[in-house]
């Protein structure tokens, strides 16, 4: 456990999932073009992902920019490691990159 109450839920949701996306709304639901992109990307190679919905809470919302280093939302973690937004992202999947860090991660998923 670290000093930071926040940092240690968010550390609880990437340790417990091996595929979680930080997004404004949920993945039925996606409350801006960004995170529905991602989540677009995931739902198409049928990845088994965790959504958490930073829009009901502030402290996570504001607690996952500081906790990866990385000033926008959404964020996407594998396997307990930050992988990008959605610029990146979109980037790995069209050159078929998000594919082959599942395939190396162990993650099923359809390509």
């Amino acid at each position: 456990m670290s000093d930071n109450p926040t940092f240690d839920r968010i550390n609880d949701e990437i340790s417990d999932t091996d595929v979680v996306l930080f997004m404004k709304g949920t993945p039925m639901f996606p409350q801006c073009g960004f995170s529905a992109a991602v989540v677009g990307a995931l739902s198409q190679m049928q990845v088994k992902f965790k959504g958490v919905n930073v829009l009901e809470d502030m402290e996570i919302r504001e607690g996952i920019k500081a906790f990866s280093d990385w000033p926008t939302i959404p964020q996407l973690y594998v396997k307990g490691e930050f992988v990008g937004g959605c610029d990146i992202i979109k980037e790995m999947f069209e050159a078929g990159e998000l594919q082959k860090m599942f395939d190396d991660k162990g993650i099923e998923h359809q390509s």
